[in-house]
This record gives structure tokens, sequence and C-alpha cells, in this order.
């Protein structure tokens, strides 16, 4: 699988979301909540400090003791739901 350039919302509206351990997050400027898995979690953190694709796909390969092209797929489809909640 090619690396793709995955349409994240921008960094600083990342970095201003409040996430729980529970997987809870909220934005306290829109007032919008959402909640994410385990791993929806991991790659939120991840993009809060300014990972790019490729680190966030080998810190997923080394948690979670999967291949480059899962972890991958489980980027690109948080991308894809996380895109949804910023619009």
């Amino acid at each position: 699988m090619t690396r793709q350039t995955l349409d994240f919302p921008n960094v600083e509206s990342l970095k201003r979301l409040a996430i729980s351990e529970s997987g809870f997050i909220f934005d306290p400027v829109t007032g919008n909540s959402f909640t994410v898995n385990h791993t929806g979690r991991a790659i939120l953190q991840l993009l809060q400090k300014t990972l790019d694709m490729e680190q966030i796909t080998k810190r997923l390969q080394a948690e979670y003791a999967v291949d480059a092209p899962v972890a991958d797929r489980e980027a690109i489809e948080f991308a894809n739901q996380l895109r949804g909640c910023f619009q």
C-alpha cells in the first residue's frame, strides 16, 4: 500500500481537543463531543504531537503489533471519520 497524505483537521483544531482515557473527545471551542475507540484515541494523541503519517504508522505498528498496511488503513479510516466531526 502506498502511503497517502491524509486530510486531517488542522493541528490547532486537534490540539484544543480534550481527550479522556475512555475515548470521550470534547472540543471546548465548538462544544462538540464524540467518542473514539482505543486506536482512534492513540491516533488523535499522536496528531496532537504533530507526528506525520509515517511516524503514526510506526507507532501503531509497535503498539498493536500490526503490519504497515493495517496501520495505514486504520489511520485512513480514522481520518475519514474525523473529517466528519469538523465540518
